[in-house]
């Protein structure tokens, strides 16, 4: 069984007048909900050393490697000037403070997923980032009034409120954006996650040295504050798609709807399990998001420690080197993603095509940096260099794997990207395990160098898996005119006025006996023309 023309070719399709829509909107604030989401996730870490006491808890000795020589970069920190904190806390306390935060959020990724697709995304994930900001007001009384087992349930609630920000937003963007424009949309909406973590790492730093309330604690409210702005204004101003949003254009809201779904009413049926689970692109991307996570979390948590064990520098000493690598990711994912979709508007090369180079980009750049950061030697500058420049390629998996859920089954995007999202986070949690095992006691650059290859071959077997097996098109699983035939509804809604749709124009059914969502579309002599 091969799948029909997906969507309606670009010739078909009359583009709306006006350069920002109302899809751009909804793209902004999903953007700035991702940004904000890392913050959420990120400024724990920074807090945590504002927060503990360091001189009075017992340190275990650090193992240094005797291959390069001492660095003479920075000036040396006058003990006076050092500000301890109020809280004895040790080291693996720490640990369990910081992974609270994520095991929150890991377990409530498949969930939220299939919630959405039966009820909506657009509620789950305004009222999640709502509670995940609310409750950051209580981290600093939770921990001043109960310790640390009441902040480790306070982050863990966060994380559980951050839970549906991946598979919502890929369930959002499915509704929202046409195909031709994924790849950047994408690589914009995704690559908050990098600015986030650029704002928040030095903003963080800043309000814990200079903040009121004791410094640190002042993170937690100015963030919380932001957040709730933004969930509020969220959740007031965006639409779950553009069939209910009550103000946008019609000519915008025909674009997006015919561009998707053709001409044909958009109904959603049960979830087709087997089909998924005996589908070679969907374990492509499974294994593209694995093999992802690994490697990320070998870049951005391991070469730090590398430098500092091996090479004498740290380069989290410095606010501005180590928001260098986010963003030269975030502004390559941002570039790659508008090459991408101008590659597809070309005609010369297929979504599939397109999928698989932006992602060959975006996985055998890192892997191959890896391999030449093992064999820098003592060089501290190119290190660094070869750092920002391994996770800035790395952005181009924004226009790769990231988004091809959307690609293989607009209708199941944000299920497939649940799925995906929280296998690969638990993947990422063997990256600091494996490297721990290998240096323990000897961090050496031979042992280090074991460390850089294995993430490198990693990336590159789940690279080239995906590029054996991916696609670009859409499934026959999720193919409409394979659908059961639905039992027909006539609904007659409102005539439009001023250009505008009426809220009444899309109406949502959802059978509770087999879990099938229909959306019946206006009456409208216009979209009756064949």
């Amino acid at each position: 069984m091969t799948a029909t023309k997906e969507y309606l070719a670009e010739s078909e399709l009359q583009k709306p007048t006006g350069r920002f829509g109302t899809r751009h909107y909804v793209v902004f604030m999903l953007f700035l909900g991702m940004a904000n989401a890392y913050v959420m996730r990120t400024n724990m870490s920074v807090a945590i050393v504002a927060m503990v006491n360091q001189t009075a808890i017992e340190h275990e000795a650090e193992v240094f490697d005797d291959e390069c020589p001492d660095t003479d970069y920075g000036e040396p920190e006058d003990p006076a000037d050092r500000k301890d904190g109020e809280f004895l806390w040790s080291t693996s306390l720490q640990g369990y403070i910081l992974s609270s935060f994520f095991y929150g959020y890991v377990i409530t990724q498949i969930p939220f997923g299939l919630l959405a697709k039966r009820y909506g995304a657009m509620k789950f994930l305004g009222w999640g980032m709502l509670i995940n900001s609310v409750f950051a007001f209580l981290v600093p009384i939770a921990a001043r009034q109960g310790g640390a087992p009441w902040l480790i349930v306070i982050r863990f609630i966060q994380g559980l409120g951050e839970g549906p920000i991946v598979p919502c937003t890929h369930a959002m963007l499915a509704k929202w954006i046409p195909p031709n424009e994924r790849s950047r949309v994408g690589s914009i909406v995704y690559s908050g996650a990098q600015f986030g973590t650029v704002i928040s790492m030095p903003l963080s730093g800043l309000l814990a040295d200079h903040g009121f309330d004791g410094g640190w604690p002042s993170i937690f409210y100015v963030f919380g504050i932001i957040g709730t702005v933004w969930s509020v204004a969220f959740l007031w101003t965006c639409h779950e798609d553009p069939i209910t949003h009550p103000t946008i254009h019609e000519d915008e809201r025909k674009y997006i709807q015919q561009s998707l779904w053709g001409k044909a009413g958009v109904n959603i049926p049960p979830i087709p399990w087997k089909s998924i689970s005996r589908s070679l692109p969907f374990y492509a991307i499974l294994l593209a998001h694995l093999g992802q996570n690994y490697g990320y979390e070998t870049l951005m948590t391991e070469l730090p420690t590398y430098m500092k064990q091996v090479l004498r520098f740290s380069i989290k000493a410095n606010g501005t080197l180590s928001a260098l690598p986010y963003l030269a990711m975030w502004i390559f994912s941002i570039g790659v993603g508008w090459v991408a979709d101008w590659m597809l508007t070309s005609g010369r090369f297929t979504h599939t095509l397109t999928r698989k180079i932006s992602n060959s980009i975006g996985q055998y750049g890192p892997a191959i940096a890896l391999i030449i950061a093992s064999y820098t030697g003592c060089n501290r500058a190119l290190t660094v260099a070869i750092l920002t420049i391994g996770v800035g390629f790395n952005g181009g998996i924004y226009a790769g794997f990231k988004i091809n859920h959307l690609d293989l089954t607009p209708r199941y995007a944000g299920i497939l990207m649940a799925f995906t999202n929280c296998s690969a986070n638990l993947a990422g949690l063997l990256a600091p395990i494996a490297a721990g095992n290998i240096i323990e006691g000897k961090p050496t650059i031979a042992q280090w160098r074991i460390v850089f290859v294995i993430a490198a071959c990693v990336y590159i077997f789940t690279a080239t898996f995906y590029n054996i097996f991916a696609s670009g098109t859409r499934q026959p699983w999720d193919n409409p005119d394979n659908d059961e035939p639905q039992k027909p509804v006539s609904i007659e809604a409102p005539a439009y006025e001023n250009g505008h749709s009426n809220i009444a124009n899309g109406t949502t059914t959802t059978n509770g006996t087999n879990g099938t969502t229909t959306t019946y579309r206006a009456n409208n002599a216009a979209e009756q023309r064949q």
